[in-house]
C-alpha cells in the first residue's frame, strides 16, 4: 500500500507542476496589458514629447523640402517651369543637391509633363531639362511596371516597362553628352540597368562612370545597392561586401555607413530582433550615429539615415538614443524601412511608439530627490 500511494505521489507531481504552470499563464495573461493597452500608452508617450499622431505623417517624403524648393514645385502645377530651372542651375555642381532635386521634378514631369516640354521648346539642348527627361522616364517605366511581385505583374505592364526603358537609356545617354561632369545621369541608368538586367560586368562600367565624378554620393550609392541585392542582380552576398567595401571607404559626413544596415535589411527574413541585436550591428549603429553627427544638416538625405538609425537603435532596446532620432525626422515617414509597408505611418509609429512608451516608464521609475 505504502509504494503504491508513493508511485501515486511521483505520477501526481507532473499534474500539479503543469496546474501551476496553468495558473501561471492565466495570472500573467489577466493581469498584463493587452497589445491596446500598450498602443495606447505609447501614443500617450509620443504625444508627452511632441510627436506626431499616425494621421498627421507624410508618407510621400522622408523629410520636409527646403522652402525654395518647394516653391518651384508649387509652381509646376501653373506649368511655370523657371523657377525650377533656376533652382536647378543655382545648385550647380553640388551632385547630392542636384540630384535629389532632379529626382523630385522627375517625379512631378511623370505625372504630367507639360511644363517640361515647353521647357524643352524654348531651351532644346538645356542639360538640365535633358536629365530631367531622362529621371522622368525611369520614373514612368517603374510606375508602368507597378511594385507588385512578378508573379502579379502583366504581360502588358512588363511589355510598357521595358520600351520605357530603352527609351530612358537613350534619353540618359543625351542627357549625360549635354553635361559631361554630371553624375546624375549615370545614376538614372543604374535603375535601367536594374529593370533591363544589366550584366555584373556592364553595371561595373555604368558604376565607374559614377564613381569617376563622385566617389562617395548618397544616392548613387543606394540605387547599386538596390541592384547588388539577392531581389535584383546580386546576391546577399555581393550587397554585404558592396556595402561595407563603400562604407569603409567612405568619408564621415557622406552618410555611407547607412549601407550596412539597408543590407542587412534587405536580407533579414528572420521574425527573431536577436539579429538586429549582435555586435556587429550594434557596431553598425554606432557608426551611423557619428556619421550623422558629422553630416552636412542640410544634406539632402541625411534623413534617410536617421530613419533607420532609429528603428535600429529602437529594435536594440536603445530607446533614449531612438527617439532623440524619431524627433528629427517625425512628421514624414517615406523611408526605410517604413517605406515597403502598406500602412508605412502606422508602421512608424508603432515603432517609435514603443521607445517613446520605454523612454516614459523609465522616467517614471527615476527616484525623484
Amino acid at each position: 500500500m505504502t509504494v503504491l500511494l508513493w508511485i501515486l505521489g511521483v505520477l501526481a507531481v507532473p499534474t500539479l507542476l503543469f496546474a501551476l504552470w496553468l495558473a501561471w499563464v492565466f495570472l500573467k495573461e489577466f493581469f498584463s496589458p493587452t497589445p491596446e493597452d500598450n498602443t495606447e500608452d505609447g501614443a500617450k508617450a509620443a504625444e508627452q514629447f511632441g510627436l506626431l499622431p499616425v494621421e498627421r505623417q507624410n508618407t510621400d517624403l522622408a523629410a520636409p523640402l527646403p522652402a525654395d524648393w518647394e516653391a518651384a514645385l508649387s509652381a509646376l502645377r501653373g506649368e511655370d517651369w523657371r523657377p525650377a530651372a533656376d533652382l536647378l542651375r543655382s545648385i550647380g555642381p553640388d551632385w547630392e543637391r542636384r540630384s535629389a532635386f532632379v529626382y523630385l521634378l522627375g517625379e512631378r514631369a511623370a505625372e504630367d509633363d507639360s511644363w517640361l516640354l515647353v521647357w524643352e521648346k524654348e531651351r532644346p539642348d538645356d542639360p538640365d531639362a535633358a536629365v530631367v527627361r531622362a529621371r522622368s522616364t525611369v520614373i514612368l517605366a517603374w510606375q508602368i511596371r507597378g511594385g507588385k511581385r512578378a508573379q502579379y505583374t502583366t504581360q502588358e505592364q512588363f511589355e510598357g516597362f521595358r520600351r520605357t526603358l530603352v527609351r530612358a537609356r537613350e534619353e540618359t545617354a543625351r542627357a549625360a553628352a549635354l553635361n559631361p561632369d554630371d553624375p546624375t545621369p549615370y545614376i538614372a541608368e543604374i535603375w535601367v540597368a536594374l529593370g533591363l538586367g544589366y550584366a555584373n560586368s556592364q553595371m561595373d562600367k555604368v558604376w565607374a562612370e559614377i564613381t569617376s565624378r563622385a566617389p562617395h554620393h548618397y544616392e548613387a550609392h543606394f540605387s547599386a545597392l538596390q541592384y547588388w541585392c539577392a531581389k535584383w542582380r546580386g546576391s546577399e552576398r555581393l550587397a554585404g561586401e558592396f556595402a561595407e567595401r563603400a562604407a569603409a571607404a567612405a568619408p564621415l559626413g557622406s552618410l555611407l555607413t547607412v549601407l550596412p544596415l539597408i543590407a542587412h535589411f534587405e536580407h533579414d527574413e528572420s521574425e527573431d530582433n536577436a539579429v538586429d541585436r549582435t555586435p556587429e550591428m550594434v557596431a553598425r549603429v554606432d557608426a551611423g550615429l557619428a556619421d550623422a553627427a558629422a553630416a552636412d544638416p542640410a544634406h539632402p538625405r541625411l534623413p534617410e539615415l536617421r530613419h533607420m538609425l532609429a528603428y535600429y537603435l529602437s529594435l536594440q532596446d536603445r530607446d533614449e538614443a531612438a527617439l532623440e532620432q524619431f524627433k528629427l525626422v517625425d512628421g514624414h515617414v517615406n523611408a526605410l524601412p517604413w517605406r515597403y509597408r502598406n500602412d508605412r505611418a502606422a508602421y512608424y509609429c508603432q515603432i517609435r511608439d514603443s521607445s517613446a512608451a520605454a523612454v516614459a516608464a523609465a522616467s517614471a521609475a527615476e527616484p525623484t530627490v
